[in-house]
């Protein structure tokens, strides 16, 4: 029956098109109107029209409406954390000044030692939960397998004299413990394109001049009672760099 359908629809259209060709006879100026007209009537009838709306492209897919969802969420619970919003007051006896510049990954802190100008680069903490390391327990070096189990905050620590080479020590500062992995002595003057020789690895050295070494950073205000103040100081700013991240990334999505 559809067929037949299609069948009388067909005869149907060429009825009116001969009953236009006879219109262009009879009046030539209006032929080419009255031929559209007449095909057009037929095709809406067997051609199905298709109608499309502005406002479904404007509207953003579910996948970016859930995003946005989840970051919402997120600053919700990052704006509830009790660190973000804290306000570290700087120890009376804490030897450096602080140069914190927002949106930076690290601060620098900086004094004047008996003419030496000293620089520490701290970075982002290495939180450790304690559920974490759990293969360490078997280490035969007990103060490696603390380590491990204990948070901690990368430094690089520069000590420079006028007009000659700098000391640069890479170290990692764990709770009331200070551990030095690298030092070499750098010259300014040196092409980078040069490899200088920077000495053994720090662990290899005499065991004596490991420990002077210790030393000579404690007197210059690498010590303990700096780094655990720096250790609060720096899951604080991670808190509100990571809060500020956030932010960015919703004005975008949202954009």
């Amino acid at each position: 029956m559809a067929f037949n359908s299609i069948l009388r629809k067909s005869s149907s259209f060429v009825r009116a098109f001969t009953r236009a060709g006879q219109l262009v006879k009879k009046n030539q100026p209006g032929h080419r109107s009255l031929l559209f007209a007449a095909s057009n009537h037929h095709n809406d009838s067997l051609v199905p029209r298709f109608h499309f709306s502005s406002v479904a492209f404007k509207e953003k897919p579910t996948s970016d409406e859930n995003l946005l969802r989840v970051i919402k969420s997120e600053i919700k619970c990052a704006q509830e954390t009790d660190d973000q919003d804290a306000v570290e007051e700087v120890p009376g006896n804490f030897p450096f000044k602080i140069i914190d510049s927002p949106g930076q990954q690290t601060i620098t802190l900086e004094r004047t030692y008996q003419g030496e100008e000293i620089k520490v680069e701290v970075h982002m903490p290495d939180l450790v939960t304690g559920e974490e390391n759990d293969e360490n327990d078997n280490d035969d070096n007990d103060n490696e397998s603390e380590r491990a189990s204990q948070s901690s905050i990368p430094l690089s620590v520069s000590v420079s004299k006028k007009g000659g080479p700098f000391l640069e020590f890479s170290c990692v500062a764990y709770p009331d413990e200070i551990v030095i992995d690298s030092l070499s002595v750098k010259n300014p003057d040196v092409s980078e394109d040069q490899i200088a020789y920077e000495g053994p690895d720090f662990q290899d050295l005499d065991e004596n001049l490991q420990k002077s070494f210790h030393k000579y950073l404690e007197i210059r205000g690498i010590k303990p009672s700096t780094t655990n103040f720096l250790h609060e100081y720096m899951i604080n700013k991670d808190s509100r760099e990571y809060l500020v991240w956030l932010k960015k990334l919703q004005s975008f999505i949202q954009a």
